[in-house]
């Protein structure tokens, strides 16, 4: 199949190197030239990392997949899939799915990275608006497979399905929202925690390190391979419906405290800031985003070889 990516910043950057590592061939397409220009340079440095992690066999053969166009009627043509990776604003959704819908055959599925805005609201008023999902990943997908599929009241069935295949052909975990919401699923799920987070620092439980530490050492350590309610169906004897029994006054408790709605505090936000420079000075975020990324591709590597061996995760 033929997949227009369209937008070619770093989700659009990274959705092409999963489907052409897949084998689809890729048209990305974004209407600022410096963009099409860069992005390419970008996409061969990101499959050279990831074959050295051993994550792409054939890296000449994926990047000979992956073609730029600056005409999005050119690009457009002969695709069976779109995917809109545009930056998150209301206005310039409804006016690019307006191109996509008249561009496109009424057959061909247009999808949107969006990783908050529903879909009926840039869709409400197309004719083609049935064939418009979100399919939103998780940066970068070609590392973090998940991806949330989430329809608008009239998008067809068959359109949820289709995008549904053909994420588990590219290798992707895709997730049905059953229903729209704000945020979908996992960025309500990590909102909640880092509201969480500001309070408990806000409140002088704890400092920055010692909040990352809890997570990263404590609670991420099992949410790497399993969600909460597999944890805590394993973390009493008779399982999950033991767990709310023996915990669920405990975390009633706590909830009556997390109700609080008010926007983070300004001045929480410059005290962490101020903690995470004195961790990593900003001139070392850059390299630190490589260091994030070398971690997720070895772990990447580990799950493969594991899955290639027959082994559970």
């Amino acid at each position: 199949m033929k997949i227009a990516v369209v937008g070619a910043g770093l989700i659009g950057q990274a959705w092409s190197i999963v489907f052409a590592r897949a084998g689809q061939h890729v048209m990305l397409w974004d209407g600022q030239e410096p963009a099409l220009l860069e992005a390419p340079i970008i996409i061969a440095k990101l499959v050279e990392d990831l074959a050295q992690a051993g994550l792409v066999d054939d890296p000449a053969e994926l990047l000979a997949r992956i073609s730029t166009e600056a005409d999005l009627e050119v690009a457009l043509k002969g695709v069976g899939y779109v995917q809109e990776n545009l930056p998150e604003k209301l206005a310039l959704k409804q006016s690019i799915f307006e191109r996509l819908d008249a561009l496109t055959p009424p057959d061909v599925i247009l999808a949107s990275s969006t990783s908050s805005i529903p879909a009926s609201k840039f869709t409400e008023t197309l004719a083609g608006r049935a064939r418009c999902v979100i399919a939103h990943p998780v940066n970068p997908p070609y590392l973090v497979p998940v991806v949330e599929i989430c329809g608008a009241p009239w998008t067809a069935p068959d359109v949820i399905e289709r995008t549904w295949q053909l994420m588990q052909q590219i290798k992707q975990k895709p997730v049905h929202i059953k229903k729209e919401l704000e945020g979908f699923i996992l960025n309500r799920l990590q909102g909640a925690l880092l509201r969480e987070a500001f309070k408990l620092v806000q409140e002088g439980y704890v400092d920055a390190e010692g909040l990352d530490t809890t997570v990263k050492d404590g609670l991420g350590l099992r949410w790497s391979f399993m969600g909460p309610f597999e944890t805590i169906d394993l973390n009493a004897p008779g399982g999950l419906a033991d767990y709310a029994q023996r915990y669920g006054p405990l975390y009633h408790s706590i909830a009556k405290e997390q109700t609080d709605t008010s926007p983070w505090s300004e001045a929480v936000i410059q005290a962490l800031d101020q903690q995470r420079r004195e961790q990593l000075p900003k001139e070392q975020l850059g390299d630190r985003r490589l260091w994030r990324d070398r971690r997720l591709m070895a772990m990447a590597a580990q799950r493969k070889r594991l899955e290639q061996n027959g082994s559970e995760l």
